[in-house]
């Protein structure tokens, strides 16, 4: 069955078939989403996953829900106030040392949930030592479908580059936490600064110190998000989170059987 890591007593994880047990280990952010979004968005998502993941998967299936971690690397958000980030090199040591201790408990597959897209260059780096030095199986997992035809439905027409921090994160956490959403002083980000593909850019085209043109509203005011976050609604998050839950089952049933 999918339970809580930290709600077991030791002589329970004991008993646990580590050979078979995939851990999650939930990777999320503190970071700004806008002026609308909490700053743990992130971490609301990795949380909520876990009840949208036990409806979704088999009753039986053995997973273990490491506690999320709740601060990653979020160096393109760190000039934004009470954004939090770990340099590279502890990032990657502190995810290190729980995988080590993971692997002298004896288990063997280890599915990392990133929460944040920012963590997952060195979540990629990391897995390959994992299995170089310990050898054990770890995956990497994405906790958003945002590509999937049913997510990007839910996004108003005329939204255009919707991403980081606007409608659809901002629906997920609607869906969860309506409390820490103010969504009456959301502010749209631009939609001209994403035209032909400038959103890929990830620290924008024109940058004034460090925030850059293409992360301003249209008053000029540092926004750093993407799209209109105002037409978010709580039915479009659990929309999202469902459908991010059901993209999820074929990734775990084959780590399952590896």
């Amino acid at each position: 069955m999918i339970q809580n890591y930290r709600d077991l007593t030791r002589l329970e994880m004991e008993q646990i078939d580590k050979e078979k047990t995939i851990v999650m280990i939930p990777a999320g952010a503190l970071e700004q989403h806008g002026n609308q979004a909490p700053l743990g968005t992130d971490d609301f998502i990795a949380e909520a996953m876990l009840d949208y993941l036990k409806k979704e998967l088999p009753e039986d299936f053995p997973m273990l829900y490491f506690p999320v971690i709740p601060v990653g690397l979020s160096t393109e958000h760190k000039n934004f106030c009470g954004s939090i980030t770990l340099k590279p090199d502890t990032y990657y040591r502190m995810l290190y040392d729980i995988c080590e201790s993971l692997h002298h408990h004896g288990f063997k597959k280890i599915a990392f949930l990133v929460c944040h897209g920012g963590n997952a260059p060195i979540i990629q780096v990391l897995s390959r030592e994992l299995r170089s030095e310990f050898g054990l199986s770890a995956f990497i997992l994405s906790s958003g479908a945002f590509g999937h035809p049913d997510v990007k439905a839910t996004v108003t027409e005329g939204n255009i580059w919707d991403f980081h921090g606007g409608e659809m994160e901002t629906s997920m956490v609607l869906a969860v936490h309506p409390e820490c959403v103010k969504l009456e002083t959301a502010v749209a980000g631009r939609p001209d600064a994403f035209a032909d593909n400038k959103a890929l850019l990830p620290y924008g085209s024109v940058s004034i110190g460090w925030v850059s043109e293409d992360w301003k509203d249209p008053q000029g005011n540092p926004i750093g998000i993407g799209g209109d976050p105002s037409g978010a609604t709580a039915e479009k998050g659990d929309i999202i989170l469902k459908t991010s839950a059901r993209q999820l089952v074929p990734g775990l049933l084959e780590i399952l059987n590896w």
